[in-house]
């Protein structure tokens, strides 16, 4: 089974506090995006491991830490996740960034797949799938699937805010692909958001309501 990060971070605490304030305009729901995003990557991006190799301060030569042969791409499900991209790449600015564009087929409810395109090299890489919600997963489990399809195998899902439902989805279907999240919140309504959430992330990054 996959596993679950939720950041406890006070400045993580403290920025999504304003990102949910629905007095939060669209210039300052943006940075707020973008800056959560990038505190997360350093969690996210953990793992990589590293190489010693020599340098040469301007006192003398010393052995120090470099990431070794690690190559990353970002893949945002379109629209919402392209507002977490530039925070990633402030932090990893040599990641190549892939786009998914998903949509629900109103007869069969299944999400469909119609713009994607990747680094050539992608397979070569890992990939950090981002949208600010985890909702009901289909999207997120979708968007997961389709990069398998191609031959991607090291994936990683990064949001801000998880429903308990789309977390449950994500491990059924992908077990191999850890979830990191700002916060996990308490269910869906209705209608399929996030409660308490912070609305449609998408139309608050872009101004469309």
């Amino acid at each position: 089974m996959s596993k679950i990060q939720v950041f406890d971070h006070p400045l993580v605490r403290h920025k999504l506090a304003m990102i949910r304030d629905e007095n939060t305009g669209v210039k300052s729901f943006r940075e707020l995006v973008e800056e959560v995003s990038m505190l997360m990557t350093y969690e996210v991006t953990r793992d990589f491991p590293t190489e010693e190799i020599e340098i040469r301060t301007p006192l003398a030569p010393t052995r120090v830490q470099v990431i070794c042969g690690k190559k990353v791409a970002i893949v945002p499900i379109l629209r919402a996740g392209l507002g977490m991209v530039n925070g990633i790449l402030k932090l990893i600015p040599a990641a190549k960034v892939g786009h998914i564009g998903l949509y629900r087929d109103e007869e069969t409810l299944q999400p469909v797949e119609y713009y994607c395109k990747l680094p050539h090299d992608i397979r070569e890489r890992d990939v950090i799938v981002v949208d600010p919600m985890l909702a009901t997963g289909g999207s997120a489990a979708a968007a997961i699937g389709f990069l398998k399809d191609r031959g991607i195998k090291n994936i990683k899902f990064m949001c801000l805010i998880a429903a308990p439902e789309g977390i449950a989805v994500v491990q059924r279907e992908h077990p191999d692909v850890d979830i990191f999240a700002a916060a996990v919140d308490s269910h869906l309504n209705e209608h399929g958001y996030i409660v308490p959430g912070l609305g449609d992330a998408g139309d608050r990054l872009f101004g469309t309501k």
